[in-house]
């Protein structure tokens, strides 16, 4: 008896670039994926949070085997933080803990703030995370009021950028490491200036050699139909050309 379901080797396998709207998580996005497409192996690469948008990479089919590679490549971030205002998740959608007043600051001060931190050095990670302690996922702790000891993690920032300074608001690009919490630079940075702040908005711009050039929007994804939607895959065959930096 034939089965129903086509054999994995002969349903598509590549990596889709989707450009994440707000307000979505990404298992959100792999389940529209999923009924768009009609394939069930679907994975996504750095998890990006509900108020964030950009780059999510979903990994259809066999590509779900390049994962840990792919997740292990540089990311570069859009931001905007906002000074005076701490939150128990450290941006926009967490509550708010405490309000300072900010005080002028100079273009000067707010670069001598973020070049604090460039090159290696070490991150807490934030409660409200994925992270695993004692087999509980963080953000559950957090939940229930629990504030638990979080190991620091090694990251690096290779470069930043401050786009513009309208106190409160600091606009910039930061050029990260995998496991890089953006809050949590946001939260420190703020804590260095000594008035706190919380990541108001965030836009990943790039993971690895993969950017928002050819991005799906992820609504779109509802009304391309598969078809459309597979021509925008990049085949497995292509891949490794593209994750070694051989793409124009």
């Amino acid at each position: 008896m034939q089965s129903k379901h086509p054999h994995p080797d002969t349903l598509p396998s590549g990596v889709l670039v989707i450009d994440k709207a707000q307000n979505m998580t990404s298992h959100d996005v792999v389940a529209i994926a999923r009924g768009a497409l009609k394939i069930k192996k679907i994975g996504h690469c750095g998890t990006l949070d509900p108020m964030a948008t950009g780059v999510l990479m979903l990994l259809i089919n066999r590509a779900t085997k390049l994962q840990d590679k792919l997740m292990a490549e540089n990311k570069v971030y859009e931001g905007t933080l906002t000074l005076g205002v701490t939150t128990d998740s450290q941006d926009a959608d967490g509550d708010v803990v405490e309000e300072k007043i900010v005080p002028d600051f100079s273009d000067a001060d707010i670069k001598q703030a973020f070049d604090s931190f460039l090159g290696d050095f070490e991150q807490i990670p934030p409660m409200v995370s994925a992270i695993k302690k004692d087999g509980v996922r963080l953000y559950k702790l957090a939940r229930q009021g629990k504030v638990v000891e979080r190991a620091p993690r090694a990251v690096t920032v290779s470069a930043n950028e401050i786009h513009s300074v309208d106190l409160p608001c600091v606009n910039f690009t930061v050029y990260c490491t995998k496991g890089f919490y953006v809050r949590t630079y946001a939260y420190d940075i703020g804590d260095q200036l000594g008035c706190g702040a919380h990541l108001s908005e965030l836009r990943r711009t790039q993971s690895g050699n993969f950017d928002l050039r050819n991005a799906i929007p992820a609504m779109d994804l509802k009304t391309m139909g598969r078809d459309a939607i597979l021509e925008r895959l990049i085949p497995l065959e292509k891949l490794p050309e593209i994750i070694n930096g051989s793409n124009s």
